[in-house]
């Protein structure tokens, strides 16, 4: 992304955590993660480290990049057993940046993508049943109890999420593009109820938690942007279409989690057996959630190759090839053609 802190930035964040008593003195700010959405920041003093997210830098989508309302459903997740990082201050639009942002604590560990880490080589298959587990106590949150009602709408979540990310891609007439025209319709077709009303993450992946290195339990869930209250099963699709099944073509949520095609991590169906037999939830409508979380990411990825081109958006997403592969992934879960 196109932004970075300059001397007065810096300065003016410097007097804000000191007036918080966060930190004292100069700081060091380094940059974390793949910076294709929010960006993250190490801010380290003389003495203790911290973690500050902010979104990107503008033009960004109405009602996307919300830091006031991820840091509130963070500090609202605290103490209820998913593994969340501490909330220690947010700042609204103006009083620092130009931009709202959130300051939290930092979760020691290790982030597992393309590979294991040798410290972590005897915890694969803990880290595969931690994954889940996670997600269980997620989806078992009273959100209600935690202060999250209005957070989202959870009645007729599927078809209102279906319709709000084909109206990203559509003509003016509202037409799918071509490619997307059969999996949409498909999708239209076979909205199921919704199974229950969660706190869904929405973008729950192996590359998304921070693991302990000494036990392999997840020390903390990240990237709470997208998080709502809706569908559990789609974060149970999400997870699973994340994880790359050897002799398949990789999608680019899979390709960030290549670690999984090693041996010892737990299979697509052992997580969703696990799943299955920890929350007594049915999966039987799971492919029509499949489908559409790939369907969804093959919106999420041509909206920003559009902006891509017009240049206004990340280069990352200038690729055609990365929505064929989620298409490709979205049609091969239903068996539809395209």
């Amino acid at each position: 992304m196109a932004w970075s802190w300059t001397a007065t930035t810096t300065a003016d964040l410097r007097r804000f955590l000191e007036e918080r008593g966060l930190t004292s003195g100069s700081l060091r700010l380094t940059p974390i993660g793949d910076g294709h959405s929010n960006l993250t920041y190490l801010v380290t003093d003389a003495e203790r480290s911290m973690v500050l997210r902010r979104p990107p830098p503008p033009p960004t989508p109405p009602g996307a990049h919300d830091m006031l309302r991820e840091a509130r459903l963070v500090r609202a997740l605290s103490g209820s057993g998913v593994p969340v990082a501490t909330v220690l201050a947010t700042a609204e639009v103006d009083e620092v940046l130009d931009v709202a942002f959130y300051v939290m604590s930092l979760a020691h560990g290790e982030v597992v993508t393309d590979s294991t880490p040798a410290v972590l080589a005897g915890s694969r298959r803990t880290i595969s049943e931690g994954l889940v587990d996670t997600l269980v106590a997620l989806h078992d949150v009273d959100w209600k109890a935690a202060g999250l009602d209005g957070f989202g709408r959870p009645e007729g979540f599927n078809r209102r999420h279906l319709e709000r990310m084909a109206h990203l891609v559509a003509d003016e007439d509202g037409a799918p593009p071509a490619a997307f025209g059969a999996i949409e319709g498909w999708l239209r077709e076979h909205v199921p109820d919704e199974s229950a009303a969660t706190v869904v993450h929405n973008d729950f992946r192996l590359g998304n938690v921070i693991v302990t290195p000494s036990t392999g339990a997840i020390a903390a869930v990240l990237d709470w942007e997208l998080a709502t209250l809706g569908d559990p099963l789609i974060d149970v699709a999400y997870l699973l279409s994340s994880v790359p099944v050897p002799g398949e073509p990789l999608t680019p949520t899979q390709e960030l989690a290549r670690a999984m095609l090693e041996d010892g991590y737990a299979s697509r169906a052992e997580l969703a057996g696990r799943y299955a037999e920890r929350s007594g939830r049915d999966l039987s409508t799971l492919p029509w959630y499949t489908a559409l979380v790939n369907w969804k990411l093959a919106v999420l990825y041509e909206y920003g190759r559009r902006r891509a081109v017009q240049g206004i958006g990340d280069p990352y997403y200038a690729e055609p090839g990365q929505v064929e592969a989620f298409l490709d992934a979205a049609h091969r879960s239903v068996a539809v053609s395209r």
